[in-house]
């Protein structure tokens, strides 16, 4: 059983990367098949949070190669992540949870060089309430 939850770990891991996973819908699955939802949500948060320490750590060590194709941002992506950042600072991290946009924001908190205790509280508390919106969804119906 706790295969599962590594499972769940894993995807949201790479979901958060340049990865094409999509952690939702494996856990909309997993709490249809009965699988304990706080422990879902601990493991794809957790996941998902770790995943974008990847992309904040490309965007301190690597943004030199932004141009490149294997980078986990568009240039597009970048540009309005960056003007978000200069906007509103740090505190955008909280949107890391967005489909569009989201994964840019972690690179772009590497490229502001924003602190890694700062940077992992906001992206969690952002990836956290998303998971607990879907978790609450499918509690719903």
């Amino acid at each position: 059983m706790i295969s599962q939850y590594l499972l769940t770990f894993a995807v949201a891991f790479g979901a958060a990367t340049l990865l094409p996973f999509y952690s939702e819908i494996l856990l909309i699955t997993q709490l249809n098949a009965g699988l304990h939802p706080a422990w879902l949500w601990l493991a794809a948060t957790a996941g998902n949070t770790l995943g974008a320490g990847v992309n904040w750590w490309m965007g301190m060590k690597l943004s030199q190669y932004s141009d490149r194709r294997w980078f986990p941002a568009r240039k597009s992506d970048l540009l309005r992540a960056q003007n978000w950042f200069k906007r509103y600072g740090k505190w955008t991290l909280l949107m890391s949870w967005m489909p569009i946009g989201g994964d840019a924001l972690t690179v772009v908190g590497g490229i502001m060089r924003i602190p890694a205790t700062p940077f992992f509280i906001l992206v969690a508390i952002g990836k956290g309430l998303r998971y607990a919106i879907v978790i609450a969804g499918v509690s719903a119906m």
